[in-house]
């Protein structure tokens, strides 16, 4: 049976392009669709698009707002298991943590649908100051107007869900471009918004190469916002661009765990191992450092690296399997590279080290040093590194030394420890008694340093997609 293909989503109009490109799945190679292939053209018509259905959509009511997304949320839970298995095949995600993830998307459009209704503003004292007796003043919070979502490969339907969720909550209009690995999963969405009665022009979906389409979504000034998760590299080029309009990035890192010597071992192996190689380690806050405590430095390494060995590898669609293929050739071709580079620099292989076929073997690795790439960089790979440490202010030091700052963990007893982690790590969160990969969906989230700028969680993201406006009006004539 010959692969469809499938168009962009323009104007509430599937059109299928002249060009498209085929979409394997990352595991076995299989073909699953052909790919429309959106030009300039194409993004200048969702741009339009969106900029007139904006006028719409900033005076449709709260509860209207509300309603579709939470038919979005009702769609979506109906369909949740066919969700998984499209995002198992693009993706390569293991079907238990794309059904995590689906799970996800559904409370982060639950979140979005609630935030829609309380949008507040605040009054201001006016006679606070000399000059404000007989004045009135408050605020309100209005939408900003067409949003740019660019999103990456490895959370297609939730880090799609939180830039469209809060967008259309806080009635903007969102022309969305997808990773050309994942674009099933953005136009899946787009037919449930279709559906749910999202008026034409305010979800646009142009699929294609980011490289062709890049400056035509960027640059054009009809666009207030530009959300962008993806590397630090392209961030600041969108920053660059972007110029008096606003922008969130949610970019790379390298997260650090710090481990203190009075927790439990065997207790918190298992999370770590979980935060290091789930969906082989293409999270941007997968667990990439760990500094152990000296004293528990053998055992903790002998523990986890026992532990990996015990992942199942396999086909993703496979109950059983815990990691699946990496996204790309090209990254499997890297990642080897960055692995034996290190042992050529002294670094040892505690287990892993090495690919088969599509997948790359959970890799702990030891004796490494903080300049080596696995460790200063952002591996985006089931690669961890197992360092040990003295003193914990050697341990804060080691993991504020880096251009990243994301999410960063701590496992202590120690009340007075951990909040002298908390004051002196240098991240946007830190995650105390549990492993940097924790995020829900409500919370603030994002970056400091080449991390990223702005914050996601839906209150939050609403924020950054409004403007805020002051009103005040004199009471007596």
């Amino acid at each position: 049976m010959e692969a469809i293909t499938k168009g962009i989503f323009v104007n509430g109009r599937w059109e299928v392009k002249p060009r498209s490109y085929p979409l394997h799945a990352p595991y076995d190679g299989r073909l699953l669709a052909h790919i429309s292939k959106a030009d300039a053209a194409d993004v200048e018509a969702a741009i339009a698009g969106a900029h007139r259905a904006f006028g719409e959509m900033r005076k449709m009511p709260a509860h209207q707002r509300a309603d579709i997304l939470f038919k979005v949320v009702r769609q979506l839970e109906e369909r949740k298991e066919e969700a998984a298995r499209l995002l198992a095949l693009e993706a390569g995600k293991p079907i238990r943590t794309a059904r995590a993830e689906i799970g996800r998307t559904i409370a982060t459009y639950q979140f979005a649908a609630e935030e829609a209704k309380r949008i507040y503003g605040e009054t201001i004292p006016m006679d606070a100051a000399p000059g404000g007796e007989d004045r009135l003043g408050f605020t309100w919070r209005e939408p900003i107007g067409t949003v740019v979502a660019i999103c990456p490969f490895n959370f297609p339907f939730n880090l799609v869900a939180h830039k469209l969720g809060p967008a259309i909550a806080a009635g903007n209009t969102v022309v969305l471009k997808p990773a050309e690995q994942t674009p099933l999963s953005s136009l899946f969405i787009a037919e449930l918004f279709q559906k749910a009665g999202l008026p034409d022009g305010a979800l646009q979906v142009v699929t294609g190469s980011g490289r062709e389409l890049g400056d035509a979504l960027v640059l054009d000034e009809r666009v207030k916002k530009i959300t962008f998760t993806g590397s630090s590299e392209v961030g600041k080029q969108i920053k660059a661009k972007a110029g008096l309009r606003k922008v969130t990035l949610e970019l790379g890192s390298n997260s650090g765990l710090i481990v203190e010597p009075d927790v439990p071992v065997e207790t918190i192996v298992p999370r770590c191992v979980e935060g290091a190689f789930a969906f082989a380690g293409q999270v941007c806050i997968s667990l990439q450092r760990i500094y152990v405590h000296e004293s528990i430095y053998a055992e903790f390494a002998e523990q986890f690296i026992r532990r990996t060995g015990q992942l199942r590898i396999g086909d993703p669609l496979d109950e059983q399997t815990d990691l699946s293929a990496m996204i790309h050739e090209r990254e499997l071709a890297r990642i080897d590279e960055w692995v034996q580079d290190a042992v050529r620099a002294g670094a040892s292989i505690g287990c892993g080290g090495r690919r088969e076929q599509s997948v790359y073997l959970p890799t702990v690795m030891l004796d490494v040093k903080p300049d080596m790439a696995v460790s200063c960089k952002e591996v985006f790979a089931p690669i961890v590194s197992i360092v040990p440490y003295r003193e914990l202010s050697e341990a804060i030091a080691m993991v504020n030394d880096s251009v990243y700052g994301l999410n960063v963990g701590i496992y202590t007893r120690n009340l007075t420890n951990a909040f002298q982690a908390a004051r002196d790590i240098q991240a946007g969160g830190v995650i105390i008694n549990d492993i940097p990969t924790f995020r829900v969906d409500h919370m603030p989230y994002g970056g400091v340093k080449e991390s990223g700028y702005g914050r996601e969680g839906i209150k939050y993201a609403v924020q950054e997609m409004t403007e805020l406006k002051f009103v005040t009006m004199k009471t007596t004539l």
